[in-house]
């Protein structure tokens, strides 16, 4: 039955998120399906308890998506 439902129930993604002070150290970490709210609040990779109270890796933030934008043709008078 547990896998009937699996199959038919949306599936929430859950993302990680670090707060990070003014000087980049690691205060929290998060994990929610949404970005917190609030300042200071970064997506990660993944959650290393070794980076509390430390710099947070440059490798560890997950790059943002860019979307380009298509040029638009002018329309022929």
């Amino acid at each position: 039955m547990r896998l009937l439902k699996s199959l038919f129930m949306s599936h929430t993604r859950y993302r990680q998120f670090a707060l990070l002070d003014a000087k980049g150290h690691c205060l929290a970490f998060k994990q929610c399906s949404l970005p917190p709210v609030g300042e200071g609040w970064v997506e990660v990779t993944e959650t290393r308890l070794c980076w509390m109270h430390r710099p947070l890796p440059a490798s560890a933030r997950v790059r943002p998506a860019v979307i380009h934008a298509q040029p638009r043709q002018a329309l022929a008078s």
